[in-house]
């Protein structure tokens, strides 16, 4: 039933939207003819539109105000999750679906142009950076906003490395990765005390120092110029046009996001995993327990690290050309925003999220002017009334079912 009081409420900020928009959307002054033009059309569709959406913002967190209580809630969807899974169990369901993506993934740069293949290599280098992140964000708790640095790191390290040794992708790639890694373990080092938002800041520090460093320091990056001509991966010396390569980078991406799946995967599962959940939740309480959180968080930065290495090797490898300006701190919020808008601590939200991020805009491009009006709208829905993510992390039960003996 409509409230007379929700009317009045929203007829309110209408008002107040139309009052405060009035000389910037209903005047118009035309300095040719020296006149005044009266735009009350916009005034007209400004009040509506306010009313409606703030009508409707209020009947949204009403409906979420209103609903179950928490534990009913908690049933429902334990049972959604145990039905979902046993429904994806089922090999009348398993084969047929996983049979059908592995096709449509192979098939993918053979049905698509390849500027489609470009877009989906970038959003797989994206799944990777989310994964990676997320091990530090979402396992371990520590809010990590310089993370694009070890992307910087595994780049430049094959530029260099090729252009000042001519060592090849091949080798490189594991390189990069091991030089990722270290310096994820010397930026670990002096934040170990470190929490919340002083770790946040120090690490987005750490980030800008590495950009600036590689902006500035011309002998041994070349500056804001950058590296070109930074060669693509080979395939035993076989010779490939661009298309050809392209699509080589394609299944060699997707040869990666499944390792990075994988293996991130069974970390959470291991006990360094439990380690680090143990550590978000409470710190102290790990510490009590017996953990090491000195060398659990060290392991964390470097695990990250690692799969940021892998990604910048990549990177460099398909854009043939690098710069600073590639590795600014708003690509760190970026790859921040897939992990939160996907599901902290959650493998497949990160990947969901990754692919609804960056594959989103490349489709939007009809709405150039407003994408990030659109994206900016999408994050405080989520925020709002969905704060878990588009798929909440679940929490792991162990239990042990083995037989008590029985006494003589």
């Amino acid at each position: 039933m409509v409230k007379f009081e929700e009317i009045k409420k929203s007829l309110i900020a209408a008002v107040w939207f139309m009052f405060l928009t009035f000389p910037i959307m209903v005047i118009k002054v035309n300095t040719v003819e020296d006149v005044i033009e009266w735009r009350w059309a916009n005034l007209a569709i400004i009040g509506i539109g306010v009313f409606f959406l703030s009508y409707l913002w209020r009947w949204l967190l009403k409906r979420k105000d209103m609903g179950q209580n928490r534990e009913a809630k908690a049933k429902t969807l334990k049972k959604k999750f145990v039905l979902n899974r046993e429904l994806f169990q089922n090999k009348k369901v398993k084969v047929p679906s996983v049979t059908a993506l592995v096709i449509i993934v192979a098939v993918f740069p053979f049905i698509v142009s390849m500027y489609q293949t470009n877009i989906m290599i970038t959003a797989l280098m994206y799944v990777m950076l989310g994964l990676g992140l997320n091990i530090v964000v979402g396992l371990g708790g520590l809010l990590h906003l310089g993370y694009i640095a070890f992307y910087a790191v595994g780049a430049y390290s094959y530029a260099l490395l090729n252009h000042h040794f001519g060592l090849n992708f091949w080798i490189c790639l594991p390189i990069g990765a091991g030089l990722s890694t270290i310096f994820g373990i010397l930026i670990g080092i002096p934040v170990l005390r470190l929490r919340g938002d002083y770790l946040a800041i120090v690490t987005l520090a750490f980030g800008e120092i590495t950009r600036l460093i590689l902006e500035n320091w011309n002998a041994f990056s070349f500056g804001p110029s950058g590296i070109a001509n930074i060669p693509r991966p080979g395939f035993f010396g076989i010779q490939m046009n661009l298309q050809q390569v392209t699509d080589y980078i394609y299944y060699l991406m997707i040869g990666l996001t499944i390792l990075t799946v994988f293996v991130v995967n069974r970390l959470e599962n291991s006990r360094i995993g439990r380690a680090l959940v143990a550590m978000r939740e409470d710190e102290v309480a790990c510490q009590a327990m017996g953990v090491n959180t000195t060398r659990v968080k060290l392991t964390t930065f470097a695990l990250g690290a690692l799969w940021a290495g892998l990604a910048g090797v990549m990177f460099a490898a398909k854009t043939t050309f690098i710069n600073p300006a590639s590795f600014t701190v708003w690509e760190s919020i970026l790859v921040l925003c897939i992990v939160v808008i996907g599901g902290m601590g959650s493998n497949v939200g990160v990947i969901v999220g990754a692919l609804i991020i960056v594959l989103l805009p490349e489709y939007l491009r009809a709405f150039s002017e407003y994408r990030l009006l659109l994206f900016g709208l999408i994050l405080v829905l989520m925020m709002v009334f969905r704060p878990g993510g588009i798929v909440v992390s679940k929490r792991r039960v162990y239990t042990f079912e083995g037989k008590r003996e029985e006494s003589a």
